[in-house]
């Protein structure tokens, strides 16, 4: 069967569970040949399926995620190694770095509470030259998977990763003080009903947050004051109907909160300074 055969048997396949399925053969058929996708369009569609190809298909098939399967995601312009250790880095997320990078400033120390992949750092920072940072996470295989993102995308000397919990005392004492902080926490509610490809498959632990997704809000949120400079600011992520409750939770410990939308218009980002 030659590869342009193989990748349209895929896609009928990955058709009844799937919304994208002719990317998926594509993106796995082109992991196979190992060349980029555009590459395998134009030059590779002619010569035989690769050895290797159906398992990838059965895996896919089995609802596990495209990313975790060929090892990376792109986001921000970024290629990001990603496992099941770290969220998949999705575009929605890409308002965080945008809203971060509209209101910080451009030598801006950042901080990256729960930073997984280490992409909304490393994003911010490949705009920011000037800027460092450090991304903290509970995860110690999460954040081997960042300082390799953060070898192989050139910004090694401007970021650092620490194994640190919000929820343990003092983990924040020798910090300092940021110019920003970066945070894309746990939000979804304990019992809220997921696609197979996320609850089966990404860390539980970067996406639950007690029965009304609110808890990291509720830790993280009243630590801010001792972690953000004066006239800083923290962009935090919330779900699509959380812009109420946690723009109260900020209110509360003192913040003017200022929302921002994603491309398709959903609430995504609270800014609080």
């Amino acid at each position: 069967m030659s590869v342009a055969d193989a990748v349209r048997a895929a896609a009928e396949r990955l058709a009844a569970t799937s919304d994208t399925a002719r990317l998926d053969a594509e993106l796995l058929m082109a992991h196979t040949l190992g060349v980029s996708r555009s590459d395998m369009l134009l030059r590779h569609m002619r010569e035989l399926e690769p050895a290797g190809f159906e398992g990838l298909v059965a895996r896919r098939a089995a609802r596990e995620p495209v990313a975790y399967i060929v090892g990376h995601q792109e986001f921000f312009g970024l290629d990001f190694t990603v496992t099941p250790d770290t969220l998949i880095p999705r575009g929605d997320s890409e308002t965080i770095v945008q809203a971060a990078l509209d209101t910080a400033r451009p030598d801006a120390r950042v901080l990256d509470m729960g930073t997984g992949s280490g992409a909304l750092l490393l994003a911010f920072l490949d705009r920011r030259p000037g800027s460092s940072g450090i991304g903290i996470d509970a995860c110690a295989a999460a954040l081997d998977v960042a300082a390799n993102n953060c070898e192989r995308l050139g910004l090694a000397g401007r970021a650092r990763f620490l194994e640190a919990s919000w929820l343990e005392d003092g983990w924040s004492n020798d910090l300092g003080r940021f110019d920003l902080v970066l945070c894309n926490p746990p939000y979804v509610e304990a019992d809220a009903e997921l696609e197979p490809d996320v609850r089966a498959y990404e860390p539980a632990s970067a996406l639950f947050a007690g029965p009304e997704g609110l808890d990291a809000y509720r830790a993280i949120v009243p630590q801010l004051g001792k972690l953000l400079l004066p006239d800083s600011a923290a962009v935090l992520e919330i779900g699509a109907r959380q812009e109420e409750a946690v723009s109260a939770i900020a209110r509360e410990s003192g913040f003017s909160v200022k929302l921002k939308r994603d491309l398709a218009g959903r609430p995504r980002a609270l800014i609080l300074t």
